[in-house]
């Protein structure tokens, strides 16, 4: 078993704190209808999502991500 460096942790580190997880049913990090369908959003949710995914190029997952985001900096 390999040893990971000091640097290398801290690479590791970056890596995971400024990437959004991979969901999917496929582990792509992209998110099908019927994957967002089955996290129990409604319609509308859903149609939003997968329009502003698309129109940004970024993944449902990192568009959920931004609006989390946004939600906790507003109450704070």
């Amino acid at each position: 078993m390999t040893i990971m460096t000091e640097q290398e942790a801290w690479e590791l580190d970056d890596l995971l704190t400024n990437t959004d997880p991979k969901i999917g049913a496929n582990g792509t990090g992209f998110l099908s209808q019927r994957d967002v369908r089955n996290i129990g959003l409604d319609d509308l949710s859903i149609k939003y999502l997968m329009t502003k995914a698309q129109a940004d190029r970024k993944s449902p997952a990192q568009i959920i991500g931004e609006l989390v985001r946004e939600k906790i900096a507003a109450s704070a």
